[in-house]
């Protein structure tokens, strides 16, 4: 074979490897352009893409809206460089309004909400979408559904932020209230000892002990922090620590960690408005936010201090994002619900 030309461009790397369509992501590389003043062109999977930045080393572009997962090259001065893979999320369902994370049950089935205007009641309260992207009414009747979870049990639970109230959903998606009294309830997570968190969004971060009356149930202040604009979004990770984010007007905030006393502390700062948030199987934190200026999906190391966050998936309006047990990650925006292979295995899920 003959050595590349010296002007033949090529493709050293993709940043980031994955995108939801819309979203920009850069391409690092040699001679990539411009070539005598002319912007090369650059197709995904086929698609031509828009370039927004063009340099020699470097070319930030637009994903098509109609592109699928496949391979990127560029084209300029009659060359062709090598193709590089790039991973597209696939849009599962749409018409949603979620507010934070899904969640997603051990045989696949994503659970997301149509959560509405403040004070306005919607339709259909929470959404079933099966893994091929068929969606169905699964709750209604509450009013600003917010926060999901599911408890060791499998059982699910939904907060409603205008009544400061938890549901628990059962199977056949009858909602009966299960705390009420907890403010601004956005967040909610299960800790593996079956303690519910409820963040409500003024600065509480409330704790209800596992029990099956109302009697049995403690309800007590676990911790509380800076009030945020928006919600709070909780996880627990295996150990018992309790990961929350609350956006702010800032682009430096914070992922908090509250150990099992209720002692707060920063795991991780310098994120613009980061709102959804889960683990996967290593303790690794995801987190839907802005991260030098691009939004996304963002990997945070919460054991490892030094190690440097990293922009996993490019993506605009993102809100949430769980990891399904068929090995898909799941991602959500202010309006629709979508799937992209990242290779990244979850907790296993409690139900």
């Amino acid at each position: 074979m003959s050595p590349l030309r010296k002007s033949t461009p090529a493709i050293d790397q993709v940043t980031p490897s994955a995108s939801l369509p819309g979203a920009e992501v850069a391409i690092l590389g040699k001679n990539l352009g411009p070539h005598h003043y002319a912007l090369p062109t650059l197709r995904v999977n086929g698609i031509q893409a828009h370039i927004s930045i063009c340099r020699a080393d470097r070319i930030v572009f637009r994903i098509p809206d109609d592109a699928e997962t496949g391979m990127i090259e560029v084209r300029g001065s009659g060359d062709s460089s090598n193709h590089i893979p790039l991973r597209i999320a696939r849009q599962l369902s749409d018409g949603l309004h979620p507010v934070t994370s899904p969640v997603v049950s051990r045989s696949g089935m994503i659970f997301a909400t149509i959560s509405g205007p403040r004070g306005k009641q919607t339709p259909v309260s929470i959404v079933r979408i099966s893994p091929d992207g068929l969606g169905t009414p699964f709750v209604s009747g509450i009013l600003n559904p917010t926060g999901l979870a599911f408890n060791p049990d499998g059982e699910l639970f939904v907060s409603s932020r205008a009544e400061g109230t938890v549901y628990r959903i059962d199977a056949g998606g009858e909602a009966t209230v299960y705390a009420e009294g907890m403010g601004v309830a956005t967040g909610i997570a299960f800790d593996p000892d079956g303690n519910l968190f409820v963040g409500d969004r003024s600065g509480t971060i409330f704790k209800i002990a596992p029990g099956h009356s109302d009697r049995a149930r403690h309800i007590f202040v676990y911790a509380t922090l800076e009030p945020s604009v928006a919600a709070y979004h909780l996880a627990a990770g295996p150990d018992g620590t309790l990961y929350v984010t609350a956006p702010s007007l800032t682009s430096n905030d914070a992922v908090w960690a509250i150990d099992r006393d209720g002692a707060v502390t920063a795991c991780f700062r310098g994120l613009g408005r980061p709102q959804g948030i889960a683990l996967d199987a290593d303790a690794n934190l995801y987190v839907t936010a802005s991260l030098h200026g691009q939004r996304g999906l963002v990997r945070i190391h919460p054991r490892e201090p030094n190690a440097p966050a990293e922009l996993v998936v490019s993506g605009n309006n993102l809100v949430g994002v769980a990891f399904s047990p068929l090995g898909t990650t799941i991602l959500a925006t202010h309006h629709a619900v979508y799937e992209v292979e990242l290779d990244v295995p979850g907790l296993p899920p409690t139900d």
